[in-house]
């Protein structure tokens, strides 16, 4: 996965601590381009355990997926059923991530 440079904007091999044309010190925890906090709500087909719920949420507000998830087998068991209907509502209404097929024309599609 790339790391850019956030002086000069090259880009460096993801183990990189230092730039290799700057000398600018790289941070661990730079966002990854695509799933910064922020990013759209979609449920993703990588790293999904049953619907993508939990690991769509975390991704989109850049918490960590673990505690998402646990919060929720909390709240299945302590809400009444109220986050069971919750998370199926959350599995028909936020979409799936698009994949890219090669080959498909137009791009996108």
């Amino acid at each position: 996965m790339p790391v850019y440079c956030t002086q000069c904007g090259t880009g460096l091999p993801g183990s990189a601590r230092f730039c290799s044309n700057c000398g600018a010190v790289i941070s661990a925890g730079q966002p990854i381009p695509g799933r910064a906090p922020g990013s759209p709500l979609v449920r993703p087909h990588a790293g999904r355990q049953i619907a993508g719920v939990c690991l769509a949420l975390a991704q989109a507000n850049g918490w960590d997926v673990a505690v998402i998830r646990i919060l929720a087998v909390l709240g299945f068991f302590f809400s009444g059923g109220f986050v069971g209907v919750a998370y199926v509502a959350g599995w028909i209404g936020i979409p799936e991530e698009l994949i890219d097929m090669p080959g498909a024309y137009p791009p996108g599609i």
